[in-house]
């Protein structure tokens, strides 16, 4: 039944300067389901599409033909503002680079998607000192990120993605820039989400080792899935 799916993606095309010599078909047709609380790597070489296919699910491009579902909502169909407003709830994404304000401190940090909400400032603290905490993370609320490692920066943006409880969390290369070591600890502790509150995440990587830790793979190559 498609409320069982966190993800369904229909004939999904992607054509970047459209009518043009120069037209680059970025995504050729993909179909995909990923069911509620799966781990979903996606994986191919660079320039293959899975970036583009992160950013058409997460609503932040939009696709040239075809149709999307996130939790049930074709996401085509929103209006800008309604797709702000889905983000925030439905959507959690995690980046190479942390994507964390150098000025702002871990529970500042986390708490962010909450001001956005109605949630009140005291409420807002205390979900998100309490989502920290169960990060491994209690002694280091009021850390800087430069003064936090790179796994410890990683915990902070998962706390902030995890923060609003989204249908998806959306994982761009999320252990790129982390060593050997630390990369699995994060890898680890997805799994961990995954398994404790049947989080959906779809992973985008280059990694054998990291993409081992999904339930599945979804190999792509010049824009289609080959595997």
């Amino acid at each position: 039944m498609e409320e069982e799916y966190a993800l369904i993606t229909k004939n999904l095309h992607k054509i970047y300067a459209q009518g043009t010599e120069m037209a680059v078909h970025a995504l050729k047709g993909i179909d995909i389901k990923i069911r509620k609380g799966e781990m979903v790597a996606i994986m191919g070489p660079s320039g293959c599409g899975k970036t583009t296919l992160l950013n058409l699910i997460g609503g932040i491009d939009l696709q040239t033909e075809g149709e999307i579902f996130v939790a049930g909502n074709d996401i085509s169909k929103l209006t800008d503002e309604e797709m702000t407003n889905f983000r925030l709830f439905n959507i959690g994404y995690i980046f190479q680079l942390f994507n964390l304000f150098e000025f702002l401190s871990a529970l500042e940090n986390t708490v962010l998607p909450l001001f956005l909400t109605k949630t009140t400032r005291f409420e807002a603290e205390e979900e998100a000192k309490m989502m920290l905490r169960q990060m491994g993370l209690g002694d280091k609320l009021n850390q800087l990120p430069g003064e936090l490692s790179g796994g410890e920066q990683q915990r902070v943006a998962v706390s902030r993605a995890l923060l609003m409880n989204p249908a998806i969390i959306l994982g761009d290369e999320p252990t790129g820039d982390l060593d050997n070591s630390t990369a699995t600890d994060i890898m680890n502790l997805f799994v961990s989400i995954n398994e404790n509150y049947k989080q959906t995440f779809i992973i985008v990587t280059h990694s054998e080792h990291i993409a081992q830790f999904c339930h599945r793979i979804i190999r792509i190559v010049d824009g289609e899935i080959v595997d």
